[in-house]
């Protein structure tokens, strides 16, 4: 497959996705390739290591799971089976409460929690292609994670199926989990 994919040429499904090396980190959104090199940043995979523990710790005994990248989640349209989908994408950290979603491979279907930690090659996707993807496959809740600002802005899912304004956070806040309550994240253990 290699770096040098030509990402307009054509697009591509599920099949193709399993064909290219495991070394190399690709997302399929409707069919169009994208190269997830270079890897993350120190940081980046700190914030990524201290929300999973905190998420981890929480679902302890619950029926949900939490799940780091890389974990292929596929979004099947109407139209596709999941073994066909034109969609693959790996999010930062993932919550699925419906372990029927789940198989050897990954999540078929939305997950209940994505968080995506932003990077210089990612921004752009992450807040638009991915946000349009999230709010369309009915995401309940979405982290945008902006490392060197020090931010998080949440979007909760609408009764409309939309994606709410967004509710911004910085260091010095606390997060509580819409899909879970009782869970209130202190943003300076996730950004210390």
């Amino acid at each position: 497959m290699g770096k040098n994919l030509k990402y307009n040429q054509r697009l591509f499904t599920y099949p193709d996705y399993l064909t290219w090396p495991d070394d190399e980190r690709w997302e399929l959104i409707n069919g169009k390739a994208y190269n997830m090199t270079p890897a993350p940043s120190r940081k980046h995979q700190e914030i990524s290591g201290q929300l999973h523990t905190l998420f981890n710790n929480y679902i302890k005994g619950k029926q949900c799971r939490v799940y780091a990248a890389p974990f292929d989640v596929r979004l099947p349209q109407v139209h596709e089976s999941a073994d066909q989908t034109s969609t693959v994408v790996q999010p930062d950290i993932v919550i699925i409460c419906d372990k029927h979603k789940l198989d050897d491979r990954g999540c078929i279907g939305s997950p209940d929690l994505v968080i995506e930690i932003t990077s210089p090659s990612t921004f752009q996707k992450d807040l638009k292609d991915k946000f349009n993807l999230y709010e369309k496959v009915g995401v309940r809740e979405y982290w945008i994670v902006h490392p060197e600002e020090k931010t998080i802005s949440v979007f909760q899912l609408t009764k409309e199926g939309k994606f709410s304004r967004p509710e911004v956070y910085i260091e010095e806040d606390s997060i509580v989990v819409g899909i879970f309550q009782d869970l209130i994240i202190d943003l300076q253990d996730v950004f210390s």
